[in-house]
């Protein structure tokens, strides 16, 4: 059976065509699912959309198109309420039916590819080179890896883009700083044994800072790696080569699907810059202002009203972000044939973007078949309100956030489950501990900022992965307390008459058009808040309707409703990038 909503819009639309021409088929069902059982199982709104276009009043327009559905195997009861709302209510064939298709595919949940497969082109997580990652790379790396799954679970081609720092004025005095180290320095480093890259990231900028003879010996070592001097391209790769082995460790532990082979730093379009410039020239979007070379992307404004460039090359020659991001659209474009390129940066870059999306669409680089997307994210705060840190302000390193989550799960899971053998507590506190750092960010409103609060994000109540994570092993001790093998459930009868039983099918039901809308939006938070509720109807279900002590088909049919659940929310967590634990 397909998407059941797909089939009620489908209906909805001939009944439309129907009542009222040819002319409105492109009118939307507005179709949803209701939000009371008691008025059915979806509503339909579109009698008020379409009463200013045909001069009638809703009511009436939703009581021609009722006459004109056809549909009686689909639906057992049609109503109309308020000023025109058409309420539909499936029947029960329908609802069982639909179950056992879910179940005969559980692997998909019988979720159907899209039949138009776009290649799309996630730029996310982007990292520097020398540096740490910190709490506030994680926003962009859990967003972005995601929204990478969900594309390629709806079948789209996903090319996975780590648009990595590792290029510009810094990596002159980071080579200069590590040429001029001790040899026993240096060694040590290598060894692992000495100062990490950070570390003599740090030192090398306070001697930029404070030595002016280190700085001018540091610009020319900048000059030198852009003129591709050999020796200092090797110490250049060899930074870039221990940073890229720290940023893959690093999104191991976090779980995030994200390698080596996806980074493309800026040093790969450096050559490409050049070609920016003249390309940009040859559009006549290319201007001079003080010096320098900009674009003028409409509509864009400063503050006194006049237009807002966006410089491209300083006056000294240098090139700055905007003319990498254009490089960067331009081979994502022309070399991977993207159709959709989704950017997941902070909220702070959304004027950078929009600037250069317009400027990408001026210069006929993106054609308006190919959607551009920024995803903006606000920012993570502490419990007073200000940007995360620790309490001696400094900023909180990524791997540090990652020991103490798997720390505080171990606590909490030492407390709950003391038997629980050393190498099992420390694989779940492990899973626990990232999922719940991960869901506390995608089940907030990306847009927003949130505040970062262990209690809560650990928490086995609400909405959380502890919650979730828990609900799928009690939905999974099941079958092991009634010595139940999960496969002999296939091709099982589902008899969902119980009203618990029924919307635990519904909310099912909705899993496609959720994953579509968090594609459509770009917001995972729409995922979250699906597997929140199912969860929740679960629990009702498991308290109203038993499981065990039910007899014969009822109790094979709600052994499948707890399978179904477990997997719907193992699948829904699985493309959040979250794991489940065999038991918590």
């Amino acid at each position: 059976m397909p998407n059941i909503q797909k089939r009620i819009e489908s209906i909805l639309s001939d009944a439309v065509v129907a009542a009222f021409g040819p002319e409105h088929a492109d009118a939307d069902p507005l179709i949803n699912p209701t939000k009371d059982p008691k008025f059915g199982d979806y509503q339909a709104n579109l009698a008020m959309g379409l009463a200013k276009k045909l001069g009638q009043k809703p009511r009436d327009i939703a009581t021609a198109i009722v006459e004109k559905i056809d549909a009686d195997d689909l639906f057992s009861k049609i109503d109309i309420a308020g000023p025109g709302f058409i309420n539909l209510m499936l029947t029960q064939e329908t609802v069982n039916q639909s179950a056992e298709t879910i179940l005969a595919d559980l692997d998909r949940l019988a979720v159907a590819e899209v039949d138009e497969k776009q290649t799309v082109v996630v730029d996310f997580s982007s990292p520097n080179v020398a540096k740490e990652m910190h709490v506030g790379h994680i926003r962009s790396t859990v967003i972005g890896d995601a929204l990478a799954r969900i594309f390629k679970f709806l079948g789209h081609d996903v090319i996975k883009q780590n648009h990595v720092g590792d290029w510009g004025t810094q990596f002159g005095m980071l080579i200069q700083y590590m040429d001029e180290m001790p040899e026993a320095d240096r060694e040590a480093h290598e060894a692992g044994e000495g100062d990490t890259l950070n570390t003599i990231y740090q030192k090398s900028k306070q001697r930029f800072d404070a030595e002016d003879d280190f700085a001018q010996r540091a610009r020319e070592r900048v000059v030198a790696l852009q003129a591709g001097d050999e020796e200092t391209l090797v110490v250049w790769q060899k930074l870039v080569n221990e940073s890229e082995t720290y940023f893959d460790a690093v999104y191991k532990r976090l779980g995030i699907d994200l390698s080596l082979d996806d980074i493309k730093g800026e040093s790969f379009y450096n050559p490409r810059l050049g070609n920016v410039i003249k390309d940009l020239k040859t559009a006549d979007l290319l201007k001079e202002s003080q010096g320098a070379d900009v674009v003028y992307p409409e509509g864009f404004k400063d503050r006194d009203g006049n237009p807002m460039p966006m410089i491209v090359r300083k006056s000294d020659g240098g090139f700055l972000y905007a003319t990498t991001d254009l490089a960067a659209a331009q081979y994502r474009i022309n070399d991977l044939n993207a159709d959709r390129i989704v950017y997941v940066t902070d909220s702070r870059q959304s004027q950078h973007f929009s600037m250069v999306f317009q400027t990408l669409r001026e210069a006929g680089w993106a054609p308006s078949n190919v959607r551009l997307d920024h995803v903006p994210f606000g920012t993570i705060m502490g419990k007073d309100r200000k940007p995360f840190k620790t309490r001696s302000g400094e900023t909180i390193k990524l791997v540090d956030l990652i020991d103490e989550a798997e720390s505080r799960a171990a606590g909490i899971l030492a407390d709950k489950n003391p038997d629980m053998d050393t190498d099992t507590a420390a694989e779940v506190a492990h899973t626990v501990g990232i999922g719940c750092l991960k869901y506390a960010d995608l089940s907030n409103d990306r847009i927003k900022d949130y505040i970062f609060d262990w209690d809560r994000m650990l928490s086995f109540d609400g909405n959380t992965a502890a919650y979730l994570q828990n609900s799928y092993v009690r939905c999974m001790s099941i079958f092991r307390r009634g010595e139940v093998d999960p496969s002999s459930l296939s091709g099982a009868k589902i008899l969902a008459t119980e009203p618990a039983e029924r919307l635990i099918v519904l909310k099912l039901l909705q899993l496609p058009n959720v994953l579509q809308s968090v594609a459509d939006s770009l917001e995972p938070h729409r995922l979250t808040n699906y597997l929140y509720e199912l969860a929740s109807l679960y629990h009702s279900f498991y308290e109203k309707c038993p499981v065990l002590k039910s007899e014969g088909e009822t109790k094979i049919s709600r052994l499948a409703l707890c399978l179904l659940t477990a997997q719907t929310i193992s699948n829904g967590l699985a493309l959040l990038g979250i794991d489940t634990p065999p038991q918590m």
